[in-house]
């Protein structure tokens, strides 16, 4: 047992509530059910409502994973199921608390945020008084828009999967094809990770050959001029970003480019070092380094508990914001539910 804060000791210790992209039209052939879950996987929910529907797993849609260890509210889509049947679907682990009918299948990527309530345990007075006063620094300056360890399954398990397939190897661990890109994924996770550990600057400091991105709009461009640009920086319109490997990456050039290049080759991944395997598309992307917290608020709960409320853009870690301000944490292990 360690002296370090912890967190996610009970699922009510974290929670998590998806913000939708786009309300449901009340039309459509597919039905979008607003399930909590506690101490369940995203993917066993899918699963399970496939069970139900008796369709395939893949047929399931949802705009992003939750975690398990937590009490989590978020939207899946289910075609052909009707929602006054899907109301009535509680059991152990889900319950469905909304059912509505949509024209299309929910993506990954669908959302607009996530909403997080959690409580951080065994906090000394000392540095919940530090984390009040970071939180502050964090809502203005922003947070660095790294993916939490949670993202490469157990001892970096993950990233071998994904190596293996990427070598053509068998990797029957990762499953069908929306594992296999779950795999692929976590290992451009790790690389963006890489890039980001890299920077030699603050966050909030443009280089020459960034390509930064617009935070409203999410458009892309390549900063030329950093004294025109760092005003913008400043206000959080624009931050630079890091890449997610693929076969379309946007590269960034001078300095910012080379190291990028210089991490891809430490990972065996420079143009033409890997090989997707048949029917996996990994077009690659840019993330922003950087992203900003809205609405935190950090108080005390009681002796040595600290509340921590915020929303975040899709694909930001709370436990990243909660390393930010309290240091290293140990999460709690919930036993599972029958």
């Amino acid at each position: 047992m360690t002296d370090r804060p912890r967190i996610s000791e009970s699922p009510e210790d974290f929670v998590v509530e998806e913000l939708p992209l786009y309300p449901c039209s009340g039309e459509g052939e597919h039905t979008f059910l607003w399930v909590e879950k506690r101490q369940r996987t995203t993917e066993e929910i899918a699963r399970a409502l496939a069970r139900e529907a008796e369709v395939r797993p893949r047929d399931v849609g949802y705009a992003g994973r939750k975690d398990r260890n937590a009490v989590t509210r978020q939207w899946f889509s289910v075609p052909g199921l009707d929602p006054a049947e899907a109301l009535m679907l509680d059991r152990p682990g889900f319950r469905v608390l909304d059912a509505t009918r949509h024209r299309n299948k929910l993506r990954t990527g669908h959302l607009a945020g996530n909403r997080f309530v959690l409580r951080v345990r065994g906090v000394p007075g000392a540095l919940a008084a530090r984390a009040e006063a970071r939180a502050a620094g964090l809502s203005t300056e922003g947070m660095p828009n790294r993916f939490g360890d949670q993202r490469f399954g157990r001892d970096g398990g993950n990233l071998e999967l994904a190596r293996a397939i990427l070598r053509g190897e068998p990797a029957r661990k990762a499953g069908d094809r929306r594992g296999q890109r779950f795999m692929l994924s976590a290992l451009q996770s790790a690389v963006f990770n890489d890039v980001l550990a890299s920077r030699p600057t603050p966050l909030s400091v443009l280089e020459v050959g960034d390509v930064a991105c617009l935070h409203e709009s999410g458009g892309m461009f390549l900063v030329e001029d950093c004294a025109v640009e760092a005003p913008r920086a400043e206000i959080f319109e624009i931050s630079p970003t890091g890449p997610l490997f693929g076969t379309h990456l946007l590269s960034a050039e001078g300095e910012p480019g080379a190291r990028e290049r210089a991490v891809l080759e430490r990972w065996e991944l420079g143009e033409g070092r890997f090989q997707l395997p048949r029917g996996i598309r990994l077009r690659g992307g840019r993330r922003p380094l950087r992203v900003r917290p809205v609405g935190l608020h950090v108080s005390g709960e009681a002796d040595e508990v600290v509340r921590v409320e915020v929303t975040l853009p899709p694909g930001s870690y709370v436990t990243v914001l909660v390393e930010e301000m309290f240091g290293a944490c140990d999460r709690g292990r919930p036993a599972a539910v029958s």
